[in-house]
C-alpha cells in the first residue's frame, strides 16, 4: 500500500467511525429507554477498561463462544486477577466437562457474551445452537455484559434477523469449519443439517426483569 492509498484508507475509516458514532448515539438512546445500561467506547482498549470496572466486584465469570470478548482479552485479564472462569472453549475440557462448563455459565456471578445483531431501535437479537448463551444472558447470573462492534448494529428488528442469516451464521459456520450449507455456499437455505447452528432465537425487547444487563458498543468492526 503506497502513501496515497494509506491516506485514502485512513480518511475512509474516519468517515466510517464518524457514521458509526452517530448511529451509536441513536442506538444507545433506545437501549437506555428500554432499560439497558448502555455504553459506547471508541476502541477495544477503552472498552476493556470500562468493562473491567463494571465487573470488579464479581468473582466468577462465564464466557460464551464470543470472538469479541476474546479480542478484548477479557478472560485472561480476569484470570490474572484470580477470578474463576467458565469457558467452554477450553481445549482441555472433556465432552462431559464442556457440558458442565456451559451449565456453570448460567450460575456464574457475571456472564459475558456478544450479540449477533443489535437494532438502532434498541433490540438485541441472538441465534444459538446449544442455548447456553441465550439462557445465561436473560436469567441466572447477577450481571450480564453484552459487548458488540458497531458492525453489528442495524436499522431495525427485521434487519437484525436478516444480518444473522445472511452474515453472522455463514461466517460463524465457516470459522468453525462446519460444513453446513451456509458454511459451504455462504447462503442460508434454512437447512435441517445435523450441524445446523441456528436453532434458538432470542430477542431482548427490553431488559429482562431480574437481570442487571450492560451493553457496550465499540466503534470498531468486531466478530461475525
Amino acid at each position: 500500500m503506497n502513501k496515497l492509498d494509506i491516506k485514502t484508507w485512513a480518511t475512509d475509516m474516519g468517515y466510517q467511525k464518524w457514521l458509526w458514532e452517530k448511529k451509536g448515539e441513536k442506538c444507545l438512546k433506545n437501549l437506555i429507554k428500554h432499560g439497558f445500561d448502555a455504553h459506547f467506547s471508541d476502541n477495544c482498549d477503552a472498552a476493556a477498561v470500562l468493562i473491567m470496572g463494571l465487573v470488579s466486584d464479581f468473582n466468577s465469570f462465564g464466557f460464551a463462544g464470543s470472538d469479541t470478548t476474546r479480542k478484548l482479552n477479557l478472560p485472561e485479564k480476569l484470570k490474572q486477577q484470580g477470578k474463576t472462569i467458565y469457558d467452554h472453549w477450553d481445549p482441555e475440557l472433556s465432552p462431559e466437562g464442556n457440558l458442565d462448563c456451559r451449565k456453570q455459565q448460567m450460575l456464574a456471578d457475571c456472564f459475558m457474551c456478544s450479540a449477533n445483531a443489535i437494532s438502532l431501535t434498541g433490540e438485541i437479537v441472538n441465534v444459538d445452537g446449544v442455548g447456553n448463551r441465550t439462557n445465561a444472558m436473560s436469567f441466572g447470573p447477577k450481571k450480564v455484559i453484552i459487548v458488540a462492534g458497531m458492525n453489528k448494529v442495524v436499522k431495525n428488528l427485521d434487519a437484525a434477523l436478516d444480518r444473522i442469516y445472511e452474515v453472522a451464521a455463514p461466517m460463524r459456520a465457516k470459522s468453525l469449519g462446519i460444513e453446513t450449507p451456509c458454511g459451504i455456499t455462504g447462503i442460508c437455505s434454512d437447512c435441517n443439517d445435523p450441524m445446523r447452528l441456528c436453532r434458538i432465537t432470542t430477542i431482548l425487547h427490553r431488559r429482562p426483569m431480574m437481570t442487571d444487563l450492560s451493553v457496550v458498543l465499540i466503534n470498531e468492526s468486531l466478530g461475525f
